[in-house]
């Protein structure tokens, strides 16, 4: 990790992420609860997407009325995110920055609104991962927002299938062989150790969907959380 040939073959000839260039369902529920929860209108504030892939979320979010910024390894999903970003007319709004989400980032302390990281840093490796927890909770300002969606262990046949066939290195890892990629799940004992170290849980639910991978839909569990940082 961070895997960045992975990411690169991924997006030059997709197997699991979709080419939709609108935010998922379950992005969009969390910009509703913004608003109607958390009385955060959804314009005039600074935003970081993490592992932002082709800009689905930035560009949608800079479209209206935004300033957003985008972390990606992958330099082919930021040609695709910039470009759309041109489309749109919001080059002036939208930053993007070839890097990964494991590192130290290149940003202001307590500068941003929201947060976002949606399905990303389930390939991060344990010390990546604490550095992502560790910076997040830096730039994101006292009282702002993160979104995660992020891999669920409980209940899911699939994910503790590949645990048991191609187990990882690390702790509740596995290897996706065909496209040379490790993932990490999270039990909700984990889930919610990990993040409460660093932002308040609002909400966690599991949830459960689909992900096509050669040709086949699998069922998999995620976990939908809304965090806050709180000091």
């Amino acid at each position: 990790m961070p895997q960045i040939s992975s990411w690169e073959n991924e997006y030059q000839d997709s197997k699991l992420v979709t080419k939709n260039s609108e935010p998922q369902n379950d992005t969009l529920r969390f910009f509703k609860y913004l608003k109607k929860e958390a009385k955060l209108e959804l314009e005039n504030l600074n935003i970081l997407d993490l592992g932002c892939g082709t800009g689905r979320n930035s560009n949608y979010l800079a479209n209206l009325g935004n300033k957003a910024v985008g972390l990606e390894i992958s330099e082919t999903a930021l040609k695709i995110a910039k470009s759309r970003a041109r489309e749109l007319g919001i080059e002036k709004n939208v930053k993007y920055l070839n890097l990964s989400i494991g590192a130290k980032y290149p940003l202001e302390d307590n500068f941003f609104d929201i947060a976002l990281d949606v399905t990303s840093s389930n390939s991060l490796n344990e010390k990546e991962r604490e550095i992502y927890l560790q910076e997040v909770s830096r730039v994101l300002k006292t009282g702002g927002y993160f979104f995660v969606r992020g891999l669920c262990k409980d209940g899911d046949k699939n994910a503790k299938n590949l645990l048991k066939l191609s187990p990882g290195r690390e702790y509740d890892t596995y290897i996706m062989k065909e496209m040379g990629l490790t993932e990490r799940v999270f039990t909700e004992i984990d889930f919610r150790k990990m993040y409460s170290q660093y932002f308040k849980i609002k909400k966690l639910e599991k949830k459960s969907g689909y992900a096509k991978f050669q040709g086949r839909n699998y069922k998999r569990n995620y976990w939908i959380a809304y965090l806050q940082k709180e000091n």
